[in-house]
C-alpha cells in the first residue's frame, strides 16, 4: 500500500499596510459612502450620517423609473421631493422626538438632522405623472418614462 505524502495548505499572511496605504484605503472608503468609515469609532456620527445621506436605489421597472430611499424615523410631512426633467431632489429633516429635562440617562441614541440629495435622471420621464408613496420608512417614487425613452432601448446581437 502506498502512502500519500500530505502537504500543508499554503498559508497566506495578511499584508500589513504602511501608514500611507492605510490612509489611502480610508479615503477610498470615505468617498464610496461618506461618514461610514467613522461608524465604528463614533456610532452616533454614523447614525446622523444615515440621516444626512440616506441609502437610495434607482432602477427601471417596466415602463417606470423607480427611486427608493430609506428614511427611517421620518414622517411623510418631513420629506420634500422635487422633480425636473433632468433631476430629482429628496430633502427632509429628522427632528428630536422629545425634550429631555433630566440628566440621569445613560445613553442617548436618537438622531436628528437634515439632508438633501439630488440625482440626475438616467432616462427621459413624464414628470407630471410622477407619484410618491411613503410606507414603513421607505420612500418610493415612480415616474413613467416617455414614449421616446421606451423606444430608445434595443437589443444587440452578440457576434
Amino acid at each position: 500500500m502506498t502512502r500519500k505524502e500530505t502537504k500543508d495548505v499554503a498559508r497566506v499572511e495578511p499584508k500589513l499596510l504602511s501608514p500611507f496605504e492605510e490612509i489611502e484605503r480610508l479615503f477610498e472608503e470615505f468617498w464610496k459612502r461618506p461618514f461610514s468609515t467613522f461608524g465604528s469609532i463614533f456610532p452616533r456620527l454614523k447614525a446622523e450620517a444615515d440621516v444626512v445621506a440616506p441609502a437610495v436605489d434607482i432602477y427601471e421597472e417596466g415602463d417606470d423609473l423607480v427611486l427608493k430611499a430609506e428614511l427611517p424615523g421620518l414622517n411623510k410631512e418631513d420629506i420634500e421631493v422635487k422633480v425636473t426633467d433632468d433631476y430629482i431632489t429628496i430633502s427632509g429633516e429628522k427632528k428630536k422626538e422629545e425634550k429631555v429635562e433630566e440628566k440621569n440617562y445613560y445613553r442617548y441614541e436618537r438622531s436628528y438632522g437634515s439632508f438633501s440629495r439630488s440625482f440626475r435622471l438616467p432616462v427621459e420621464v413624464q414628470t407630471d405623472k410622477a407619484k410618491a408613496k411613503f410606507e414603513n420608512g421607505v420612500l418610493e417614487i415612480r415616474i413613467p418614462k416617455t414614449e421616446e425613452a421606451k423606444t430608445k432601448e434595443r437589443k444587440l446581437q452578440i457576434e
